[in-house]
């Protein structure tokens, strides 16, 4: 691929973990709005974005951030695809590149459907968690479909996990070249932030792992039902602040990878190729 196509794509993976910033921030944000009472929404991702649409120009701004989240989709399967970021081929690194291809998928759906919206083809408010219990129904259907849901509970908890040691440890800024006197907030900002991420992927596991055990899809919450569950405990309103506002921290997170991640953007031709000689 030719430099300026390596530059293309760079910016591409930029404008995504940006586009990803910003969503974080909105759930995060309007959820501590709810939190301490002063409006806001207890919802996910969708539901968030689709806020936009009550601003003035909102149609455009709703569909430069899913553009961007198409972007950030179009980067994370290139990265899984060429090993873009040196994971390699061990058991953790082809889980991690794995993990990278479902949010491509994953992110390539919100994407979409925030561009439909942002067009005026349905805004999809009844979708929150619609799309996680059509796809369960689906695989409880299937044999051995309780046992397939309970693994995808498992490996979400196992995400969530990941999360937490990577927020235990401190390491979030091994890929940023932030500016030196700057390295210490973007380090917190980025541990409660993925400590937070590590809570919700561990409530969404579980509710799949119910989901499998029951044989009932209507237990699978996704983002948003994860918060609601937590504003329904005692001191609730404490645990969905601090949730919350973690949450919020991953999004200004995400502003900061977009402008310091150390992005390496491989060789699209070679990549091609390799995917064609996995496909023969």
């Amino acid at each position: 691929m030719r430099p300026d196509g390596r530059q293309a794509l760079e910016l591409l993976a930029r404008l995504g973990y940006g586009a990803r910033g910003v969503t974080y921030c909105l759930v995060g944000g309007l959820a501590v709005l709810a939190a301490i009472g002063i409006g806001g929404q207890t919802g996910g991702s969708r539901s968030a974005l689709l806020i936009l649409l009550e601003r003035p120009f909102g149609w455009i701004l709703l569909g430069i951030v899913a553009f961007g989240l198409a972007a950030f989709a179009l980067w994370r399967v290139v990265e899984a695809v060429t090993d873009a970021d040196g994971y390699g081929r061990s058991a953790k690194g082809l889980a991690t590149r794995a993990g990278h291809l479902v949010s491509g998928v994953t992110y390539g759906g919100l994407g979409a459907s925030m561009m439909l919206a942002a067009l005026g083809r349905g805004t999809a408010r009844s979708a929150e968690d619609q799309g996680a219990r059509d796809w369960t129904a689906w695989l409880l259907q299937q044999p051995f479909g309780q046992w397939l849901v309970g693994a995808v509970g498992l490996i979400v908890i196992g995400a969530g996990l990941a999360f937490a040691l990577k927020a235990w440890k401190g390491d979030v800024c091994k890929r940023l070249s932030v500016p030196h006197d700057a390295r210490d907030w973007v380090r917190h900002v980025g541990r409660f932030g993925y400590a937070a991420r590590a809570l919700t992927f561990g409530l969404i596991g579980g509710f799949l792992i119910s989901a499998a055990i029951a044989s009932r899809s209507s237990d699978v919450k996704g983002l948003g039902g994860a918060l609601q569950v937590l504003r329904g405990e005692p001191y609730g309103w404490v645990l969905l602040g601090l949730t919350a506002a973690g949450l919020a921290a991953f999004g200004v997170f995400g502003l900061v990878q977009a402008r310091y991640r150390r992005i390496d953007p491989p060789d699209l031709d070679a990549a091609r190729r390799a995917v064609e000689d996995i496909a023969r």
